[in-house]
């Protein structure tokens, strides 16, 4: 578990850097679009830029969603199920998601083969098929994420223990260990309200 758990770590900070380049690039573009249209002319190539770069951070963020398990689940439903059922559909999500992704991974891989030698209508040196590039990437570095996810979140469900239970616990020791290094413990509270 111990390289499963360094490889999920590498993964993670490799796409929270990507995931913050790219939000802060698409910001510089837009707001550079913002200023030059109102000092002078808009450039031509910011739209088609911005729209391929929000699509480049959905992908990137959505798979570091996916290393985290951030993304919308019923896991409420799955852990009041019988264990002798919530095992078998959790496998079977687990592979229709892993399924959807690797199939969306071949359409990446046909797009860019059917976009070779095209290239960005604003800027005609940037091929489409490197912009384009991202369904495959983003679909492996999901199937990646999930995969390295899976053995926790398969140990939570047979547990019966969802992830807003986790997110809850964490957020009240959280809550607790700052009351208390403020001084507000239950026993300094509880002196404070003698008389």
């Amino acid at each position: 578990m111990g390289t499963l758990n360094r490889i999920s770590r590498l993964l993670e900070r490799l796409l929270e850097i990507i995931t913050v380049v790219l939000m802060v690039s698409l910001t510089l573009v837009v707001l550079y679009a913002v200023v030059t249209r109102y000092a002078w002319r808009t450039p031509s190539w910011y739209d088609e830029v911005a729209a391929i770069m929000l699509v480049w951070l959905t992908y990137y963020a959505g798979a570091l969603a996916a290393l985290k398990r951030g993304h919308i689940g019923v896991d409420g439903v799955l852990a009041a199920m019988p264990i002798k059922f919530r095992m078998p559909i959790a496998y079977l999500s687990e592979a229709l998601v892993i399924g959807f992704f690797a199939v969306l991974c071949w359409a990446g891989l046909v797009v860019i083969d059917v976009m070779q030698g095209m290239a960005l209508i604003t800027l005609r040196w940037v091929p489409l098929s490197f912009t384009q590039s991202v369904i495959p990437i983003g679909a492996a570095l999901f199937i990646i994420a999930q995969l390295l996810s899976m053995p926790a979140h398969l140990a939570k469900v047979r547990s019966g223990r969802t992830q807003e239970e986790e997110e809850i616990r964490h957020a009240i020791a959280e809550a607790e260990r700052d009351n208390a290094r403020a001084g507000f413990t239950a026993d300094a509270l509880t002196k404070r309200d003698l008389p």
